[in-house]
């Protein structure tokens, strides 16, 4: 599971810092716990390209699989816990 979690570690690594905090927040704070197929949902969330990952993330656009919009949901929820409220995404 380490080695898993080291990967994706590495793919939250992003263009954007603010999508470096949210991926990152969801690694570590909800990953772990998460169900298998929310996992599933949030690797294939970390092969998108930036511009459509940021679209989830600001609400421009939807995921259309249910894993994946939960874990979008989450993700954006990230933006209200602290240490990730300070960036220009937090309302």
């Amino acid at each position: 599971m380490d080695e898993l979690i080291g990967k994706l570690r590495w793919r939250c690594r992003r263009g954007m810092k603010e999508l470096d905090l949210l991926t990152l927040g969801y690694l570590e704070r909800h990953y772990p716990t998460a169900s298998a197929e929310e996992q599933h949902a949030f690797a294939a969330l970390l092969e998108l390209q930036d511009p459509q990952l940021m679209s989830y993330m600001v609400g421009r656009d939807a995921p259309t699989e249910a894993a994946t919009l939960r874990v979008v949901n989450v993700m954006r929820m990230l933006l209200n816990e602290p240490g990730v409220s300070s960036h220009p995404l937090a309302g």
